[in-house]
């Protein structure tokens, strides 16, 4: 079993991950920017170590500085949450040289599962259903015309190597193409170095369902039911739900098989999520695999009452699931908001500053999960998600309301969030059908805004 874990992250995860080792008896080290020094999960750990200024480059992403405060703290595992380093495959290699575990896949299945032509075209060929579109990179714009006419339009193009919506655009017609996708790649080249594109056919208003995966070296591979991850503003996730109630049971078998299949075929190990978009007509297509804990694992939580990062850190300590796949009951609904520091009436602004007071929303089956306390600090320096308030229920409208009581009781003064934002969506008759799709916010913005207003 690991003995001591160093967490490379900051923030609401670093807690998340801090709290299950130190149930499972592990010791931890929090590393921390000379901007965090304050934050709660440098005085949850055990022990923290500075690595760096307040910039990411210089400390959350300063490879060498992690790996030396780990081996400074003699631990012999590094977890690193979401974002930074958590989906880097040099990181990884870094880790295995000096002789640390990574919590989380290989660097050889980082690497191939970040690379989306190289993921797409592992899903072919072991039977998971793709988008329609390109074999391999597209080269040019002329390669791209030839592609998107064969296709059809609307097209999506999309960057290998991207993530976040960067290096991605959509074209609905011919006249677009070539400033897209000269736009697409320029972008994709200053965001992550690496200008290879693809295409594939846009799927117009489809969901946005994941599966949450948990794999160990001894080639088990569960499926711990889906998410609906629709709700979203330039590809930035806002509101999560478990189960999608667009699904049938049969629907949902075919795509945990097709999940289970994408995490075999990359011998996948540790916890991962496989992505799929679900068109209107409830076909559903490989988009990504990320290999990594996903800022909405606790809905899954929620329903099924597995702790993911504890399976994670058994996983990575050789230990054998002892969950089965007949274990996994799902019989209530869990819905996630996410809390950011920003200005929905000000084009998103994001927001900093220092929370005069913080109140968290309690109750029987209502969990948060934040960094927040009455004096803690908003950096302008990293992202602007909060934490997450998560619910359930055994009825959706259960959770729903649950969810609309839970915004009620938040109270965060001093800065400025997107709570009232929330709130108002929980309200919207296509949110409480189930009847909305990722263009949700894009077409009731205005909408959204207005009634938002009424409720501040």
């Amino acid at each position: 079993m690991i003995k001591k874990l160093l967490i490379a992250n900051r923030g609401e995860i670093a807690l998340r991950i801090i709290r299950s080792a130190e149930e499972l008896q592990i010791k931890t080290v929090a590393v921390y920017s000379t901007e965090d020094a304050e934050q709660l999960h440098v005085k949850f750990a055990d022990e923290s170590v500075c690595i760096g200024p307040a910039k990411s480059s210089e400390s959350y992403l300063n490879i060498n500085n992690i790996i030396s405060a780990a081996l400074a703290t003699k631990c012999d595992a590094v977890a690193p949450g979401y974002g930074f380093l958590s989906e880097n495959a040099k990181f990884v290699r870094a880790l295995e040289e000096a002789g640390l575990k990574f919590v989380g896949p290989s660097s050889e299945v980082i690497d191939m599962m970040g690379d989306k032509i190289a993921a797409r075209d592992l899903m072919k060929k072991n039977g998971v259903p793709v988008v329609p579109g390109s074999d391999g990179e597209v080269v040019d714009v002329e390669e791209a015309f030839i592609i998107a006419e064969k296709i059809g339009y609307p097209v999506l193009i999309k960057a290998s190597g991207g993530g976040g919506g960067k290096g991605m655009r959509r074209v609905y017609k011919s006249e677009d193409l070539k400033i897209e996708f000269e736009s697409a790649k320029s972008e994709a080249i200053a965001a992550f170095n690496n200008g290879s594109m693809y295409i594939e056919k846009l799927i117009v208003s489809p969901k946005h369902v994941e599966v949450q995966i948990l794999a160990d070296k001894y080639s088990n591979i569960i499926a711990l039911g889906e998410r609906d991850c629709s709700i979203q503003r330039k590809n930035q996730k806002m509101i999560e739900e478990t189960p999608c109630i667009r699904l049938t049971e049969e629907k949902r078998k075919e795509l945990y098989s097709a999940a289970i299949k994408a995490a075999k075929a990359c011998n996948y190990e540790n916890a991962g999520t496989v992505e799929f978009v679900l068109d209107r007509e409830n076909n559903f297509y490989f988009i990504e695999m990320n290999t990594r804990i996903q800022v909405e694992h606790p809905v899954t939580e929620m329903v099924t009452g597995v702790d993911l990062v504890k399976e994670q850190l058994k996983i990575t300590s050789g230990l054998k699931l002892k969950i089965k796949q007949e274990d996994i009951n799902i019989n209530s609904y869990a819905i996630e908001c996410r809390l950011n520091a920003e200005k929905p009436l000000e084009n998103f602004l994001p927001e900093s500053g220092n929370v005069n007071f913080f109140y968290a929303p309690g109750g029987v089956n209502t969990r948060v999960d934040s960094y927040l306390y009455s004096g803690a600090k908003v950096s302008p320096y990293y992202d602007s998600m909060l934490g997450k308030i998560i619910v359930k229920d055994s009825t959706r409208i259960g959770a729903i309301r649950k969810m609309r009581r839970a915004l009620e009781e938040l109270i965060i003064e001093g800065i400025k969030t997107n709570q009232y934002l929330l709130y108002a969506i929980l309200f919207d008759m296509d949110f409480i059908r189930g009847n909305y799709s990722t263009s949700f916010i894009e077409d009731k913005l205005e909408e959204l805004l207005n009634l938002m207003e009424a409720y501040r």
